[in-house]
């Protein structure tokens, strides 16, 4: 693995480990009771995960050209957007296993938000006031109940544990089907290439539309008492659960996502 392949394996894992633990901020408003605050801090790290997966096309457009002037075996670039899909299972296991730690961070952020009302604030507090310190102090490991749980009720339904593997895997392998889309037959992959956002738009929408809301609902419903916290956090966990399972589907969409596309863009022609 080169430094370049290394530093865009670097970019994926931390937009996919920001995506994951982003589901803490929701459990850290129920403990603090911001449910507003919180969900703004939310959606600002679900943008910023699902946004900047877009970014990762102009490094990997970069690859793809120089492999096809090159002319590197197909199986070659294949084996980098493998190894790119690695690093988004990767992360999400990675940020599974951070989220209880994550949520005592995101309490006091969520407090400090409150008191500050500034996002740059909370950053600089975060990185240079004892942030970075008060992540160790507060450091645990997932509890194995909240495994051994799962079969109790979670109020995440199997449609809607579904929805977010399909959206999770089409968001995950959307930059990398359509351009190795020009790999395949590089007289596309101009147009191919452009298709990325179409595909990641598709299942920004479709999360945000479905899945944000379910949540969203579900934290008010803990509020006001109708469910317990408890049931809350097996929600949350079905949910990562699911999202590894769709970085792991991506694998197998790869290559059948690019053929067609390219079969689309030829009957197109």
């Amino acid at each position: 693995m080169d430094k370049q392949l290394l530093l865009i394996c670097a970019l994926t894992f931390i937009i996919h480990i920001i995506g994951t633990l982003a589901y803490s901020v929701r459990i850290a408003g129920i403990r603090t009771r911001r449910i507003a605050v919180s969900l703004a801090l939310f959606s600002i790290l679900m943008l910023l995960s699902r946004t900047s997966n877009s970014f990762l096309g102009p490094f990997l457009a970069k690859r793809v050209e120089t492999g096809i002037d090159q002319h590197i075996a197909a199986s070659a670039l294949l084996l980098d957007f493998r190894w790119l899909l690695f690093s988004a299972s990767l992360a999400t296991i990675l940020g599974a296993i951070l989220i209880p730690t994550f949520q005592r961070a995101f309490c006091r952020a969520v407090e400090h938000f409150q008191m500050h009302r500034s996002v740059p604030k909370l950053l600089l507090h975060a990185v240079f006031k004892g942030g970075l310190s008060y992540l160790r102090t507060s450091a645990s490991l997932p509890k194995p109940a909240n495994v051994t749980d799962l079969r109790q009720k979670s109020g995440v339904s199997v449609s809607m544990t579904a929805m977010n593997v399909i959206a999770t895997a089409l968001w995950t392998v959307g930059v990398f089907a359509a351009l190795y889309a020009g790999v395949l037959d590089p007289s596309v992959r101009v147009t191919s290439s452009t298709l990325s956002s179409i595909i990641n738009g598709g299942a920004t929408i479709m999360m945000a539309v479905f899945i944000d809301p379910h949540m969203s609902g579900m934290t008010d419903d803990v509020i006001e008492g109708k469910i317990e916290e408890s049931q809350f956090r097996r929600a949350v966990v079905w949910l990562v659960g699911s999202r590894l399972a769709g970085t792991l589907i991506a694998q197998f969409l790869l290559v059948p996502s690019a053929v067609v596309i390219v079969g689309g863009r030829r009957g197109y022609r």
